[in-house]
């Protein structure tokens, strides 16, 4: 099949570092089937390939599962724990993408996701938000990114049933992730 050139504005072919600083992964779950809770990794690096023709860029990142942070340390010492991250065992979680494809006003992101050992596809709905000069002298680009994973399917399986039906935590995760990235080289490697 042949891919279609993607075209984005502004689109500037090179490598980028991720900012943590003005970046953010985060997730979010239903927790007793009547509310979300929403957690948060404080500590990642990754870097994305924007090729020139923009369906064939990349991403990799690595997120320090050790970084967890939902603000009730209780609660993120259990998802820490063998029931869910293992951190001790899983200190990191990688993401590693396998092809771009235009969808709608935005762009259908593939790619693996690593947690716990277990490798499974997911996809992330990616909005390209820009490419741009900083105050400082430095290139930036931003990217949104969204999908859904279910966590049993990486071994995240402790199910807590509720009395009526259903579980304390749900299966399904969503994932919510806003990258600002500092361009580091024109052109590819």
């Amino acid at each position: 099949m042949r891919e279609e050139h993607v075209r984005v504005s502004g689109h500037i072919a090179g490598i980028w570092d991720i900012d943590p600083v003005h970046s953010h992964v985060g997730f979010s779950a239903r927790h007793l089937m009547v509310s979300k809770v929403h957690g948060r990794f404080t500590r990642f690096e990754g870097q994305i390939v924007t090729a020139a023709n923009p369906a064939e860029s990349s991403a990799t990142a690595t997120i320090d599962t050790t970084s967890l942070d939902t603000s009730n340390a209780q609660r993120d010492e259990d998802i820490k724990g063998e029931n869910f991250l293992s951190v001790a065992d899983y200190p990191a979680m990688t993401y590693r993408s396998t092809g771009i494809h235009p969808r709608g006003d935005g762009y259908r992101l593939d790619g693996e996701l690593t947690i716990k050992g277990v490798t499974r596809p997911v996809v992330l709905e990616l909005q390209v938000n820009g490419f741009g000069p900083d105050p400082y002298g430095a290139t930036r680009a931003g990217f949104s990114a969204s999908g859904e994973i279910n966590r049993e399917d990486f071994g995240l399986a402790a199910n807590m049933t509720l009395p009526g039906g259903g579980l304390v935590v749900s299966r399904e995760i969503q994932l919510m992730i806003e990258v600002e990235a500092a361009l580091r080289r024109v052109g590819q490697e």
